[in-house]
């Protein structure tokens, strides 16, 4: 496994994987923090992975740099050079969206920008599979990549003040979802009924880095059924839907 590292902080160090934003380093950089994780333990106060780097954070009046990184080189020049994609169906988090222009109100513009039916559209970013490259920006704020060039677009001019959480967007070349109401220039196309974000769950974010995510599209029926709301939508609602709030949101591990 190829990799350098530099001193980013008085408690931290970063490890670089690559240059530049790769689906392919997702696996790698995901599997060296298990090792790291699993070998270091206590000695690792945190370890966070993002696009092409890993963040380690340690104790600096319990440890000594050299003999830390001598551990992790042991541990990183173990790892096969080549790993391949995080693994097999049982990985992948499939995640429920009502793609509709009352909840994603960039919908119809950025379909009709592509050269395709708000349908084709739909189809086009929801039969891919999406890498978790990194949380930031919010708690449980997962960058996703990446889309397919026909539906990439840039973050829109003027940000919003206010968008729902649960909200799904596109800006360049990555989708996510919103975690929770913040302000937001992504490009809105639709909305997951799930709690992206809880922090009385054991784990509060749904998403984590190094994780698959597929989009399965669902009718405003089930989104409704699965606690979706169109009750708080600060742009309003498409005339002729019913914004009926729907039972409690799932939560995470609960059956759909």
């Amino acid at each position: 496994m190829q990799w350098r590292y530099d001193i980013s902080g008085i408690d931290t160090v970063t490890l670089h994987f690559g240059q530049r934003i790769d689906a392919a380093l997702v696996a790698p950089i995901h599997c060296a923090a298990i090792a790291l994780k699993s070998s270091l333990g206590p000695r690792l106060l945190d370890a966070v992975p993002s696009y092409t780097t890993l963040l380690l954070r340690y104790d600096v009046l319990q440890d000594d740099l050299a003999s830390l990184m001598g551990q992790v080189s042991e541990v990183l020049n173990q790892l096969p050079d080549a790993i391949g994609e995080v693994d097999a169906e049982s990985e992948i988090i499939e995640i429920p969206v009502f793609y509709h222009p009352s909840v994603g109100p960039d919908l119809k513009r950025l379909a009709q920008r592509a050269g395709f039916s708000v349908e084709e559209f739909i189809r086009r970013h929801s039969e891919r599979l999406y890498q978790v490259f990194a949380i930031g920006f919010a708690p449980g704020f997962a960058y996703l990549g990446e889309v397919v060039e026909e539906l990439s677009v840039p973050r829109l001019a003027n940000p919003r003040a206010k968008v729902p959480a649960g909200t799904l967007g596109i800006a360049d070349t990555q989708t996510a979802l919103y975690p929770i109401v913040s302000p937001g220039g992504w490009n809105l196309i639709g909305r997951t009924p799930l709690v992206l974000f809880d922090q009385s769950r054991a784990q509060p974010s749904l998403l984590e880095a190094g994780q698959t995510v597929r989009f399965r599209p669902i009718a405003q029926d089930e989104y409704l059924e699965l606690g979706g709301r169109l009750d708080d939508l600060p742009w309003g609602v498409e005339p002729g839907l019913d914004i009926q709030q729907g039972a409690p949101a799932k939560k995470q591990g609960e059956k759909l």
